[in-house]
């Protein structure tokens, strides 16, 4: 029964080693261009599937035989392995929020909720569900990188578990990096008192996480004005309509609820948003 609990819980911890790559170091090349370039492929990754996420069984064999085998021989002891377990549990929501398309998708689905004026409707677990499955979604591509140049080269035994988690935090990087504006990395890379180095890739998580996130803060609250703005010219037209009738204790909310409902379901509005959404990542 432990077994078998411990191989589940962690299924969730194995994007862990997209940590692997967080270094702390400085970089002493000139900075010339945030242009992200095209991740290297291997004969490993050439052969591997393209365009496949990896299974969960793939997840649990690579959880297996990280934590068992050891160039000693010798399996790591229960108690280091609860420990490594929990505190992959307590890290995973945080890099599901900050390092995927979640932030982005969340803010927008919210933003659209408000324009609504439905309150409480949709509830909020559909909206995060809505959410993490669209990050499931436009995240594939990047999944499947990972599965093709970490994953499956790992459970081949043509790398060891260190090598893997840097190629799984090269592929998060890159998704970042092409997510990220140029003036976001500047503004980090300025901070930290570091020469700007020669290519995106060469800068250290430390600094293309926050900016990722601002970056990605902006064009969400880009999207929600822009979605804002149909809602607001039906909510002025009924508070125009009702004030020259004499209707001044009728609040104009109530009578615009339904248009502004008619209105985005005529043009297909969840349809739309998911499309726009997934179509927006790069």
């Amino acid at each position: 029964m432990r077994s078998r609990l411990f191989r589940t819980v962690c299924i969730a911890v194995f994007v862990l080693p997209a940590l692997t790559d967080l270094s702390f170091g400085q970089t002493n090349s000139p900075f010339k261009q945030i242009t992200v370039p095209t991740l290297p492929s291997d004969a490993s990754a050439e052969e591997a599937p393209t365009n496949t996420v990896p299974s969960i069984s793939d997840l649990m064999t690579v959880i297996d035989k990280a934590t068992t085998k050891e160039a000693t021989g010798k399996g790591w002891s229960t108690p280091v392995k609860l420990v490594l377990i929990f505190a992959g549990l307590a890290i995973v929501p945080s890099l599901l929020v900050m390092m995927t398309s979640f932030t982005r998708i969340v803010i927008v689905l919210a933003f659209v909720r408000r324009a609504l004026t439905t309150q409480t409707i949709p509830p909020t677990i559909a909206i995060i569900g809505l959410a993490l499955f669209l990050t499931l979604y436009t995240m594939t591509p990047t999944y499947s990188e990972v599965n093709s140049a970490a994953i499956q080269p790992y459970l081949a035994d043509e790398i060891d578990f260190a090598t893997a988690g840097a190629r799984a935090g090269n592929c998060i990087k890159h998704f970042m990096l092409r997510q990220t504006r140029k003036a976001d990395i500047a503004l980090f890379v300025q901070m930290a008192k570091i020469e700007p180095p020669a290519s995106p890739m060469d800068i250290d998580l430390h600094i293309v996480i926050p900016a990722f996130i601002i970056s990605e803060f902006r064009t969400a609250f880009e999207i929600g004005c822009l979605l804002f703005i149909p809602f607001l010219l039906v909510d002025m037209v009924i508070a125009s309509i009702l004030l020259s009738a004499g209707m001044f204790m009728l609040p104009p909310v109530m009578i615009s609820l339904p248009f502004k409902l008619i209105l985005f379901v005529l043009v297909d509005g969840w349809g739309l948003l998911a499309k726009s959404l997934s179509l927006g990542f790069k």
